[in-house]
Formats: C-alpha cells, structure tokens, sequence
C-alpha cells in the first residue's frame, strides 16, 4: 500500500474529492504523460490510465491531464484504468506555446517550489532567470535559482553581482554532483509532501542533480559533448519521482525559451527589486518611462538601478502587457461565440415549438 501524503495528498484535496459525483473511485496523482495514456500513482500502485471520451474530446489541450495533476479513475484490471475526473488544478506551471500569442501548455501542476536550473558556464544568462522567476511567481510556486556545475572555474563574486537583485526576493544555491555538501544543502531545503519541478535549459545537468538528490540513478544522463564541452539534452519527458523520506521532483526537457503568460505586471517591479523606487515617483500611475518626477529614471541615471535590470523590466512588462491584451480579445471572442451558438439554440427550439 503507497502511502499518497508522501506525493502530496492532503486534506484539502480530501475536501475536493467529495465535490466529484465519482468520489467513490479511487485517486491518484499523475507521473508521466504519454501520447495517448497516463502513468498514474495510487494506492495501490503505478497504473496504464487512458482518458474517457468526454475528457479527450470535451476538453482542450490546455486542460488535458498534466503531470502532478490529481485525477479520480475506475480501474478496470490491477494495472489499468480509465481517467473519469481531474481535481481543479492548482499552482500550475506553464509556458506559453510556441509559435502562439495566448495559447498556455501546462508543464506540471500542484508545484511547491521550481527549481530554475543554470550552468555556470556560458548558459549562464541572469536575464533568461529573471523571465523564469516572473513565470513562476505569477502562480504562487515559490522560486530558486540553482547555479549547478560549481566545480567549473567561474567568478562567484562576480556571478553574485548579477543575481543580486533576484537573491533579495529568493533562494540562490550553487551546486556541483561533484560536492556532495552542496547537494545535501539543496536537499535539506526540500520537505516531505512537498513538490519540486526542475526548469532549466537542455545540459545544465537536471537530471544529474535529481539522480544525485535521490542518492541512485532513476534518470538517464548523458556525457559531456566532446564537441560543445557542454552536457547533451537527456529528458525527453515531465516525469514526476518521489525522493526517500523527503518531496517529489519533476524533471522536465529542456526549456530554452519561456515565454511570459502572466497578467500581472505590477508583479514585475517587486520581482526585479524596483518597487520601492516606484514608490517615491510623483505620480503614483508613473509608467517609469518618462514621466517627470520618476523615482526609476532617477536611480537609473545615477546608477543606483543597473540599467540592464530596468530595460529587462521594460522588456518583460511589454510581454505580460501583449500576453493580457491577447488573452482579453480571446475571452471576448469566446463569449461572442458562445452567444451566438445560444442564439441558434434558442431560434431551432422556437421552430420547433412552433411546429
């Protein structure tokens, strides 16, 4: 018998449950996401789940099962199921989709901490951590930049002058699987029932880290490129892990690009650690790009604000503002096509009435 509390059952999802016309079935939290069936963890096990057709086809790509989503099936054998209903997610992770304006792809949902992975060799890069952390904050999951191959020859005094600005509002860890103090320290910030999704580009080493936070290897790595000096990408899928003792981790494939999918662009400001300058502006509307009287403009001109931060400001805060803009047009349209398909309902049943 799997005891669900180490994957993070609670007693709210309890409360949950019993809002489900199907709170007689049994529950579990989902693994890993094939193409066409779901790994889920129960009680009694790791079952095959495959979704009902009202799930498949009655819901969109966003709202299909995702990995840590809670869900209620009907087993059909010891090792197979079917998928009858998701629990309401919460904290999910996502990113917007490729090539889209608007459109979100669900990374993970039920996430407690994202673990926001960077090399400390050239994929270092302060601006593209920024864009993660303003991501995650926007879903209440609590963020921390993991520095990982600190055994590489790098400036730590420099790559904390960086990061100062980001280390005011969260964790900052540097960590080597060559020094196992450093992995010990990240694993102690870990607790039991908590989960932990790693995000990162391709070759910073997750899957090392989670092999080495699980003290035995449950995930493929993969050598050094000869070519590049840099790790090759190893995951080709969001697989969720239980550590002994401790939380679940959530590894995922490399993400290079994250684009913002946020509506809040106030949040933006006190991520960055500019908020308290917006404070003094004279106008308390002050858009920080003009204005007279900005308290912004003037800790930038005098240096006190690093201009590269303020500029990744204004950059991030265009994004969220096209993505709210975007995602405001699409509810609009949504409520006029959902108008008029009440409209045609309502005029065929009034032909019919009339016949």
């Amino acid at each position: 018998m799997i005891n669900l509390n180490t994957y993070g059952w609670n007693d709210r999802l309890y409360q949950l449950k019993q809002e489900s016309i199907h709170k007689t079935l049994p529950h579990g939290r989902v693994a890993i996401v094939h193409r066409t069936c779901y790994e889920v963890i129960s009680e009694n096990g790791l079952l095959q789940c495959e979704l009902t057709g009202n799930m498949m086809y009655g819901k969109s790509d966003f709202e299909l099962p995702c990995v840590g989503d809670w869900v209620i099936f009907q087993p059909f054998d010891e090792s197979k199921g079917i998928i009858t209903d998701m629990f309401p997610r919460e904290r999910i992770l996502y990113r917007k989709k490729s090539g889209t304006v608007a459109d979100k792809q669900a990374i993970a949902s039920y996430v407690d901490k994202a673990f926001i992975v960077q090399s400390l060799d050239d994929n270092f890069n302060v601006r593209r951590a920024e864009r993660f952390v303003a991501q995650i904050l926007e879903e209440n999951i609590k963020p921390v930049l993991v520095l990982n191959k600190a055994d590489l020859g790098f400036d730590k005094q420099e790559i904390e002058k960086y990061v100062k600005h980001i280390a005011r509002q969260i964790s900052v860890f540097f960590t080597s699987i060559h020094h196992p103090e450093t992995i010990l320290r990240l694993r102690e910030s870990i607790i039991e029932g908590e989960t932990v999704v790693f995000v990162g580009s391709s070759g910073v080493g997750k899957s090392s880290l989670v092999n080495a936070l699980c003290e035995k290897s449950v995930l493929l790595t993969s050598d050094i490129s000869l070519s590049t000096g840099k790790g090759r990408h190893t995951s080709t899928r969001r697989e969720m892990l239980l550590m002994d003792g401790s939380g679940v981790l959530i590894d995922t494939p490399g993400v290079r690009e994250f684009g913002l999918a946020i509506d809040d662009t106030d949040s933006l400001a006190e991520m960055l650690d500019i908020s308290d300058y917006a404070k003094s502006c004279r106008f308390k509307d002050c858009e920080h790009t003009g204005e007279p009287g900005c308290a912004v403009l003037e800790a930038v001109d005098s240096g006190v604000l690093d201009h590269k931060v303020y500029e990744s400001y204004l950059k991030l805060r265009r994004e969220a503002w096209h993505f709210s803009a975007s995602e405001h047009e699409k509810r609009k349209r949504n409520r006029s096509f959902q108008k008029l398909i009440h409209g045609v309902k309502e005029v065929k049943r009034q032909q019919e009435d009339s016949e």
